[in-house]
């Protein structure tokens, strides 16, 4: 009898914890910070910083998206929302968001693939 109580109770505590807002998948907010470049020519920045001349033209010519060269791990985020992402091209910023699924793109040596970060903000930094 004890048993089963002692299942029991295990078993409620952890469907509780599942159902108040706000606990489960709790805060997943990363903040990244690096050029706003493009899917195509991105893994270049290790070496230069982007323009954004060139930014554009990759978005237009070779139909590469927004992406977030960061810093720190010297990787190639998507950067979405897209049009948000097009105000910062060319600009060091710091991202606020959710990393999250996977996506292939073909860059200037061939295909790769990168993490999607979904940005809540995108701040300049000053002076980059």
């Amino acid at each position: 009898m004890m048993k089963r109580f002692a299942i029991a109770l295990a078993a409620a505590i952890i469907a509780a914890a599942f159902s108040v807002p706000g606990t489960a998948g709790a805060d997943d907010s990363q903040t990244l910070k690096g050029y706003v470049t493009d899917t195509y020519c991105g893994l270049n920045r290790v070496s230069r910083p982007p323009t954004k001349e060139c930014t554009l033209k990759c978005i237009k010519d070779d139909h590469a998206r927004y992406a977030l060269f960061n810093f720190a791990d010297k990787k190639v985020y998507i950067l979405n929302p897209q049009d948000e992402a097009a105000k910062y091209a060319g600009e060091t910023v710091v991202v606020k968001g959710t990393v999250g699924g996977n996506e292939t793109f073909t860059t200037m040596k061939g295909s790769d693939s990168g993490a999607i970060i979904t940005a809540s903000s995108i701040t300049p930094v000053e002076g980059k």
